[in-house]
Order: C-alpha cells, then sequence, then structure tokens
C-alpha cells in the first residue's frame, strides 16, 4: 500500500477541483484580483538609484523625502519616487543651429529666428554683435529643482540670455570680440539669480563660443580693425624707439650730473685744504716773519724756476761785462 496508484488523470482531476473551488465564481475573482494586488504592491515596494541619481518621494504627493544612491524601499500605491541626475552635467546652447532638430519647414523656421534673436546683442557703444554661448549647469537639490519652479530648464535659458545682455550691455564691441572676462561674469551673475529664486541649480561653467560682428558689416569692421591694428603698430614703434632714446639721454644726463658734483666736492675740498694750509702759514708767520718771508719766497721761486728749460741770470750791478753762458746757449749763438 506504500507504492502511489494514483494515474496522471487522478492528478489532473485533483487539480480542476482546485481551480474551480477557488477560481471560479466571485470568490475566484477576488482572490486573482488579491493576488494580482499583492504581486503589483511587491514589485513596487522597492527601488534603485542609480550612482549619477538621487531620488525624491512623495508620500500622497507631497515632498516626504531625499534618497541617495542605492536600493531603497516604499510604501507601494502611497509612496511615489521621482529620480534625478544630480552628478551629469547638463548643457544648454544659445544663439547657434544644433543638429537634430526637426527637418519641419515651420519648426526651422522658427527656430532660425529664435536663434538670431538670441545672439544678435547691442554693445555699450551702441553697435551690434552676434554672440553664442554655451551654459553648462548640475542639479544640485532635486526637491527645489522639482517644486520651486515649474520650467526649470526655460528659466535657466531666460536668465542666461538676459545676464548675457546685460554682460554685453556694459562692454564695447571691441572688449566683447576678444571676450575679456565675459564668461567668467556672466557665470557669477546667472547664480547670483538662480540662487536668488531658490532653483536648486550650480552652474558649473559659462563658455563664450564665438564673438564676432553681424554679417553685413563685417567688412567694414575688418577695415576698422586693420586700422587700429596700424594704429597701435606704428604706438608701439614710437614707444621703442622712445626706450631707446630716453633712458640713454637719462643715463648721460646723470653722468654729467655725476661728473659735475664730483668736480664740485674736489673744487670745494680742494679749496678748504688751501684755506687750511694758508691759515697754518698765517699762524706760522707771526711766530717769525722774516723767516716765513723768507721761506715762502724760496719756494715760490723754487716752483717758478723749475717751470723753464734755461735760465740766465745777469747782476744788475754789472756794467760792460758780457754775460756768462753755457755750452749749449753759445752753440746755439754761432748757428745763428
Amino acid at each position: 500500500m506504500g507504492i502511489d496508484s494514483k494515474t496522471p488523470e487522478d492528478y489532473q482531476r485533483m487539480a480542476e477541483e482546485l481551480f474551480s473551488r477557488f477560481f471560479r465564481g466571485p470568490k475566484g475573482t477576488m482572490f486573482l484580483i488579491l493576488l494580482a494586488v499583492i504581486f503589483l504592491g511587491g514589485i513596487n515596494s522597492f527601488y534603485t538609484v542609480q550612482p549619477e541619481e538621487e531620488a525624491v518621494v512623495l508620500f500622497f504627493g507631497r515632498y516626504d523625502r531625499t534618497e541617495p544612491p542605492g536600493l531603497h524601499f516604499k510604501i507601494p500605491f502611497v509612496e511615489r519616487v521621482i529620480k534625478k541626475k544630480t552628478k551629469i552635467i547638463f548643457e544648454e546652447g544659445f544663439g547657434f543651429y544644433s543638429k537634430g532638430v526637426s527637418e519641419n519647414p515651420a519648426i526651422s523656421r522658427s527656430r532660425y529666428r529664435r536663434i538670431e534673436e538670441e545672439r544678435l546683442m547691442l554693445t555699450g557703444d551702441l553697435n551690434v554683435a552676434q554672440v553664442e554661448w554655451v551654459v553648462q549647469y548640475q542639479i544640485s537639490d532635486p526637491r527645489k529643482f522639482l517644486f520651486n519652479t515649474a520650467h526649470p530648464v526655460q528659466n535657466i535659458r531666460d536668465i542666461s540670455q538676459a545676464t548675457m545682455r546685460r554682460v554685453v550691455g556694459d562692454r564695447t564691441v571691441d572688449d566683447v570680440i576678444r571676450g575679456l572676462d565675459i564668461a567668467q561674469e556672466a557665470k557669477v551673475l546667472t547664480q547670483k539669480v538662480l540662487d536668488k529664486y531658490d532653483m536648486g541649480i550650480r552652474i558649473v561653467s559659462v563658455q563664450i563660443k564665438t564673438a564676432v560682428p553681424p554679417e553685413p558689416v563685417k567688412p567694414s569692421f575688418n577695415e576698422v580693425n586693420a586700422a587700429k591694428q596700424e594704429q597701435e603698430q606704428a604706438i608701439n614703434e614710437a614707444e621703442a624707439h622712445y626706450n631707446e632714446i630716453i633712458p640713454k639721454a637719462k643715463g648721460e644726463a646723470d653722468k654729467a650730473i655725476s661728473e659735475a658734483r664730483g668736480r664740485a666736492a674736489a673744487m670745494i675740498n680742494e679749496a678748504k685744504g688751501d684755506a687750511v694750509r694758508f691759515m697754518k702759514v698765517l699762524n706760522e708767520y707771526k711766530k717769525a716773519p722774516s723767516i716765513t718771508r723768507k721761506r715762502l719766497y724760496l719756494e715760490t721761486m723754487k716752483e717758478l724756476l723749475s717751470r723753464f728749460k734755461d735760465i740766465t741770470i745777469v747782476d744788475s750791478s754789472v756794467k760792460g761785462v758780457l754775460p756768462v753762458f753755457t755750452d749749449n746757449r753759445l752753440k746755439g749763438l754761432k748757428n745763428k
């Protein structure tokens, strides 16, 4: 009796009886609905947040919490999860025609007009420039991004355009084309406005793609630029010539002044020495006038006579006697 004597037909009949007992009639329908609800609830009771995402959990449509990356559980049919990529940098372009736009002529014309309006800007010197730029941003707070504004991306575009027009309007067309600090200032001002509206967005960078004059005035603008370059070249050459001559003249002037000061100092020192010497001589003269006079006379005569090569001394008291000459003087007289 330990061996099962039931046939496959018996098992099939038992399964049919079980199915008819639980799944037929109103009770069967309710049982099926209950199983479906349990199955769907089980599937919707957990969710996965990717590493580049954050999840905003709503409880009956109201914000409840923000979940980081990983596996999380929620109450099915009560809590709703909205995932936002907060670690990815998003990008919005302005003033240029990107690929992938619908080929519908009406849409293309409308987009072209909008692009033209975006890139044409009035500068501070009442000129017009075509500016194309890119704004890169991240979602810093997904809750604020979802609920503080209805259309955050469009708000970013509007704020960026208004900020760029303000920055360009404060500069001349030359500064705009050179791109002097435009991108950095536009980034700071855009972030300031976004923070004011508390939109949960962080501007990563603002990059100027191109900044050029409009096509109709490009030839004239190029001519003006060529003239300015020639002007700058002439100024640079003049400054180079100035830097070559002026330092040399200043050096010569400084040299002359230094030499004059040196001579002045020498003359002053010499005069002071002479004065000191005279005072010493005067003191000695007062002590012995006759001796001092004789010594001064001898020193003076020594100095004067040392300047002559040949000297002939004739005594004024001798009468009728020829002067005595040396051999060299006699030879000189004979040659004459």
